[in-house]
Formats: structure tokens, sequence, C-alpha cells
């Protein structure tokens, strides 16, 4: 009789095996959900520089490279072999936008540009603002500022006489006396 007791919790586990999903039918862990039903979490991974087309409006042929350095930033890639050539891979990976992936690629002459490889895809600045905003506010977003025709219709602040004198008015508080800042300090033993 102990034996069949004690097999009875293992015959449950078996049991309750039975109402799992067949597992080679659900997607793998790879897809966009786990075992069909939970998303995971992805980390947001960002590489490389955000470059966007008014940053390399500004970039000329000619410039040295210091001052390419300054518009575009520090190159992410630069190879001992190849010192004339510089790139700037920009990659982001981020939930609920599409991933992006791109290369400049500066060529220089010496110390001096030579060219400019700009990918045809390369946003401006508020394009890549929108692709990467995966946040969307669902209400309308408040007004900071008034325009000039509001600032026109306040009324102008009321002044009262009986208002209170600021305290740089009166000077410092009674009883309490301070040194001259262009006063020499004491001599220490004097």
């Amino acid at each position: 009789m102990r034996p069949l007791l004690a097999s009875l919790p293992l015959l449950a586990l078996l049991g309750g095996c039975s109402y799992l999903p067949n597992w080679a039918q659900l997607p793998s862990v790879t897809g966009d959900k786990v075992l069909g039903l939970v998303t995971p979490y992805r980390v947001e991974v960002v590489q490389g520089n955000v470059l966007t087309k008014e940053m390399v409006a500004r970039v000329k042929p000619g410039m040295n490279k210091a001052q390419v350095r300054d518009l575009l930033g520090s190159p992410l890639l630069t190879d001992i072999f190849h010192e004339s050539r510089w790139d700037y891979p920009f990659t982001i990976n981020r939930q609920g936008a599409t991933p992006q992936k791109r290369l400049v690629i500066a060529e220089f002459d010496g110390d001096r540009l030579k060219t400019l490889t700009v990918p045809d895809d390369l946003p401006t600045e508020n394009e890549f603002v929108a692709a990467v905003n995966t946040f969307k506010p669902n209400r309308k977003q408040p007004k900071l500022e008034l325009t000039e025709a509001e600032r026109t219709a306040l009324p102008p602040p009321k002044r009262s006489a009986d208002a209170a004198p600021t305290a740089a008015a009166e000077g410092p508080a009674p009883g309490r006396t301070y040194p001259p800042l262009d006063a020499a300090p004491a001599k220490a033993g004097s």
C-alpha cells in the first residue's frame, strides 16, 4: 500500500504533462514571443556616432582632421594601417522601432578631407528623433509658453503700499556687525 501512495504524486505530475501544448509547434525564443505567450524584454543596443544630414552638411572637402572631428565627433573606427580613413558606423536596435544601420566614411589626403561618403538614408535630426521615439503620448502635450497676444492681455501685477520691505533694504539683522571685506586679517600674536 505504501508504494502505491508514494507513486500517486508522480502519476499526478505525469498526468499534468499531457495538458502542455505541443512544443514543436510553438515559436522559438528568437521570435517575437517565447512559447507564444510572453514577449521578452530586449536590451536596447546603440553603437556608434549619430550623424544627421545637418551635421554632414557642415563638413566640406579641404577641412583638416581637427575640424572634421569637431563637427562629426571622434570616429568609432580608425585603422593604423589606413590612417587616411575614418569610419563612423551607427546601429540601433530598439524595441518597438525599426533597426537602423548606417556607415559614414571620411577619407583624408594627408591632414585634409578628400571625400565624405554618406548613405542615402541618412536622416535629418527631426526624422531621427521620430524614428527612435517609441513613446507615443495619448494626451495632448501641455502648452509651455504664452503667445505675445496672451502676454499683453495679462493684468499688470498689483503693488500694495503695505508690502513688507525686503531684507536688503533693512540692512543686516540688529545686533550683528560684519568686518569690511577689504580689511587685512589680524596677525597671530598681535
